[in-house]
């Protein structure tokens, strides 16, 4: 393939993981997104959980992807962590692994906590009439 569909590639799991990130974290604010950032953030619990038994903890399929895609670019040494490999591209910052991955399972509970209990009080004011 040419080296133009790769990084045209790069691009768009850039933007697009990114945005999944961004709506993980943020998406059960409000209303009308509540229901799809639970599904999302339940998806990105069972990838890295239930596919991390095959795959090694915290297993994403879209990272996997985008990883490969950056290897036909010649790019090597990428961390294991998504999120660690975002903070290096966009903000240069270089965080230890561990420092990242607590963060990123911290706030990624805090948000299914938060997906959850507006989904259910949603649930109930609903049943409620």
């Amino acid at each position: 393939m040419s080296q133009i569909f790769y990084r045209i590639s790069d691009i768009f799991f850039l933007v697009f993981h990114l945005v999944l990130v961004i709506f993980n974290l943020f998406g059960w604010i409000w209303k009308k997104t509540r229901p799809a950032n639970l599904i999302t953030l339940l998806l990105t619990g069972v990838s890295w959980s239930l596919l991390g038994i095959f795959y090694g903890w915290g297993y994403c399929p879209l990272t996997d992807w985008h990883f490969r895609i950056l290897e036909h670019l010649g790019y090597t040494g990428l961390p294991n962590s998504y999120i660690k490999y975002l903070l290096q591209r966009l903000f240069h910052l270089d965080l230890p692994a561990v420092l990242v991955d607590r963060v990123t399972l911290i706030t990624f509970l805090g948000a299914l906590g938060g997906s959850l209990f507006m989904n259910v009080k949603d649930l109930i004011q609903k049943r409620k009439g």
